[in-house]
């Protein structure tokens, strides 16, 4: 419920802006960027003060989510959310009183501080108290609820657009100030979740940390030994984090200095593109600037407020694909089909608004227009089933424990330049180039099956302790992550007691840790040439084992 409070705080702020961006008073009256034709379609003069408006939003975001990561490994996940969803209620107050384009710009970079903190921190907490065999599953829930957020936030200005004569600043304050009711719900209800277990066994508090995951995993029945094995597992990685590499800022990560085989540098830069990536194929425009892509298509502007609400209802109901799907195909084939279908989408909506645009008779009109409005639809079921989920889900994944809610932070630095660049990019190139816009789209889904293939590991099925291994080749290539993972998980045994418990069926009636040969306790550690591959354990005379290594 906290998680998708929050979650859904973020998709109301996206999509809202979609429907203030058509309020006459808004671009008219209020912020002066354009005017409203004869047929009443709103038409931009300033094109770039209107896109400014909502690229700003994601510079407060990119500041926001550096500052959440912060707070977020220092003080808590819980503490963190609680402050970011204050600072977004004094953002949204803000937006809601603007009285001109400069005030709102000032307003849209504190709201998007806030935004920004919670995003890095709540697909943290989320991941982190979830089991590994449905942690996917877990966090697609929550952006379904995202995208209810947006769905929510278009037919409320859809209700508002026929209050009074049309020309009310109501029409486009009320939405705004809406999300201020899930941002004092989720201030106050924050406080009485738990704290991520592995933040506190990373801050040393073992005991509170070990009864969490008790409460998280059950002690009874099948669900015996798995808190212990999961809480041994942290503790190792906690361990063997600080044995390989110094403490961590932002310029360290990002470049990889001290950090050893955790190479962050890598992991950085795979999800701050990945991100990008993820607004570069198209959705941002889709989302934001819908009803022009609507228009395109030859939909009277009168209809286009409703179409667009019923494609986010449609948009919000794939997301359940993915509940189902995520964790049984993995984050790799996910990306994959998702990238097949949207890009092919992309090319036939351009190529059906040419068409609509150029048609001479009104059945051409009608059968061009529809098909280009039911790939737009097309569009954004397959991007709610793919591409909507793994680009939040992979960052809060694959970071060391250490800096994870810094190592997610970077992730929302890359979603707040995709979108902020498309922000301020898109009114100029929707002026420009119309429905060419959508080939640009089209090539950028191309261009990502070969990245993901080469250069993204498969976090699926795979505990957040294992993730150290799979990072730890000094090869980019996933391939050889691939190989060097399955030599470091046979010579780290004890970091991955969790992962083998659940395939394993024989288990210690005791501690519920897998049972099997003897294996003598080593010193943990991330190189493959570290470890000495023809070990044996003797007996000494008084029937211990002993460990006799060749180095």
């Amino acid at each position: 419920m906290v998680a998708g409070l929050s979650i859904f705080f973020f998709g109301y702020d996206q999509g809202v802006m979609g429907g203030v961006n058509t309020t006459k008073d808004y671009y008219e009256t209020t912020m002066k960027f354009g005017h409203q034709a004869a047929d009443g379609s709103p038409v931009y003069d300033d094109a770039l003060l209107q896109g400014g408006i909502i690229a700003v939003y994601y510079l407060g975001c990119l500041f926001g989510a550096l500052l959440g990561g912060s707070l977020g490994d220092r003080y808590g996940r819980i503490m963190t959310m609680g402050i970011g969803s204050a600072w977004a209620v004094v953002g949204a107050t803000l937006q809601c009183s603007a009285q001109n384009a400069d005030w709102m710009i000032c307003a849209r970079v504190v709201n998007g501080i806030g935004t920004g903190i919670l995003n890095a921190i709540t697909p943290i907490w989320a991941t982190e108290t979830a089991e590994h065999t449905s942690r996917g599953q877990f966090v697609a829930i929550e952006f379904t609820l995202n995208i209810f957020g947006v769905v929510v936030a278009y037919w409320l200005e859809y209700g508002t657009s026929f209050y009074g004569d049309g020309t009310s600043q109501f029409i486009w304050r009320f939405p705004i100030a809406f999300q201020i009711l899930p941002l004092l719900l989720l201030a106050v209800v924050v406080w009485f979740c738990p704290e991520s277990p592995r933040w506190l066994c990373k801050e040393g508090r073992d005991e509170e940390a070990r009864y969490i995951l008790g409460r998280l995993r059950g002690e009874t029945g099948d669900d015996i030994g798995k808190a212990e094995a999961e809480f041994q597992d942290i503790r190792n990685i906690v361990e063997l984090e600080r044995k390989s590499a110094s403490s961590q800022n932002y310029f360290k990560m990002l470049f990889g200095i001290g950090t050893g085989k955790l190479h962050t540098g890598r992991r950085i830069q795979l999800v701050i593109w990945l991100q990008i990536l993820q607004e570069w194929i198209g959705i941002a425009g889709i989302t934001i600037y819908g009803p022009r892509i609507f228009t395109f298509a030859g939909i009277k502007s009168n209809d286009v407020l409703w179409i667009t609400g019923l494609n986010n209802i449609t948009y919000m109901l794939s997301t359940l694909i993915c509940v189902f799907t995520l964790d049984r195909i993995g984050r790799r084939w996910t990306l994959y089909y998702g990238s097949v279908g949207m890009g092919v989408c992309c090319f036939l909506v351009a190529g059906f608004s040419r068409l609509t645009q150029d048609a001479t008779t009104h059945s051409k009109i009608t059968g061009y227009g529809g098909a280009s409005t039911f790939f737009v639809f097309l569009f954004t079921v397959i991007f709610g089933a793919t591409w909507l989920t793994v680009p939040w889900l992979y960052p809060a994944e694959i970071f060391p424990l250490e800096i994870r809610a810094k190592g997610n932070a970077w992730g929302v630095v890359g979603w707040s330049i995709g979108n902020g660049w498309l922000g301020l990019l898109c009114p100029v190139m929707f002026n420009a180039l119309n429905e060419k816009t959508m080939y640009i789209f089209g090539a950028v889904n191309v261009i990502t099956i070969p990245i993901v293939w080469a250069l993204y590991p498969e976090s699926n099925q795979r505990t957040l302790e294992e993730m150290n291994l799979l990072f730890a080749s000094d090869s980019i290539w996933n391939w050889e992550a691939e190989k060097n993972y399955a030599i470091l998980k046979e010579q780290n045994p004890e970091l991955v007691q969790a992962a083998k418990r659940a395939h394993s069926t024989a288990l210690d009636p005791e501690t519920g840790l897998p049972t099997g040969p003897a294996r003598a306790s080593r010193n943990m550690s991330l190189d493959v040439n570290a470890l000495n591959t023809t070990e044996m354990v003797n007996m000494n005379h008084s029937g211990k084992p002993e460990l006799t290594s060749k180095i």
